[in-house]
């Protein structure tokens, strides 16, 4: 019993230890600010990122972008009409990518819930919804 008991208490350590340790962050998963998106928007990858925006994004963003998601009154920052090209004319690849990975006030993070191609094929399908 003391035995099983230390060796507990060994593997909560050691468990404790991995798991406190900074995550690695890949040179895909991080975005310079003058980082050209390296995911052309391809038919194929932007019906892609359309269905993770959908999953993940719609619910605030709204279902076309419109920034009027169920979510949306919940927030002191309402969502960006991503339909209106001036929306996103301030902003490079690189800083969208960068907000979608590490959020931005009320939005949370996709962190390492989603690789950084699929991050960067939110932001071409984000670019799209203006142009549709």
């Amino acid at each position: 019993m003391k035995y099983q008991f230390l060796l507990l208490c060994t593997l909560f350590v050691f468990a404790f230890v991995i798991l406190s340790q900074p995550s690695q962050v890949t040179a895909a998963q991080t975005a310079s600010a003058d980082q050209d998106n390296p995911i052309k928007p391809t038919p194929d990858s932007l019906a892609k990122a359309k269905r993770l925006f959908g999953y993940d994004c719609a619910m605030c963003h709204g279902g076309t972008g419109d920034g009027k998601g169920d979510l949306a009154s919940d927030f002191k920052t309402k969502p960006r009409d991503y339909t209106d090209p001036a929306a996103l004319k301030d902003f490079t690849d690189a800083q969208l990518f960068t907000i979608i990975k590490d959020g931005k006030g009320d939005m949370p993070p996709e962190g390492k819930r989603a690789k950084s191609d699929d991050i960067w094929g939110l932001v071409n399908y984000i670019r799209s919804l203006s142009k549709q």
